[in-house]
């Protein structure tokens, strides 16, 4: 598993990512999505995950639908239409990131 301070920054985009590419989630969906497709490198817990949910959800960036099952309500969360714009924004800057990172920890050999 990854250390949290790692982690950290990528949280925001990785959760963005899964609750676009599957139109609707739940919290406790998007930590085992994150886990299954991680191999377990990445665990995101109740308390990093729904303090960024509540944020993405003030700023418009998400909405919520209430769901019963049962005597139990589950909250899913929604991309807004505004909210698709700025996932598209965030993941273009993280691959750029990711392209800058490797220029530092992979770098190219130089041809003399």
């Amino acid at each position: 598993m990854y250390s949290k301070e790692l982690t950290k920054g990528t949280l925001l985009p990785i959760i963005l990512k899964l609750i676009s590419e599957n139109d609707r989630m739940y919290g406790y969906e998007i930590t085992q999505k994150v886990k299954e497709i991680t191999s377990g490198k990445i665990d995101i817990s109740e308390g990093a995950l729904y303090p960024i949910l509540h944020k993405l959800e003030a700023d418009g960036i998400l909405e919520t639908e209430k769901v019963f099952i049962g005597k139990r309500v589950r909250k899913y969360y929604k991309i807004t239409a505004t909210g698709k714009q700025y996932v598209l924004e965030l993941s273009a800057e993280l691959n750029d990131f990711i392209t800058t990172l490797n220029l530092i920890f992979n770098p190219k050999p130089i041809n003399s």
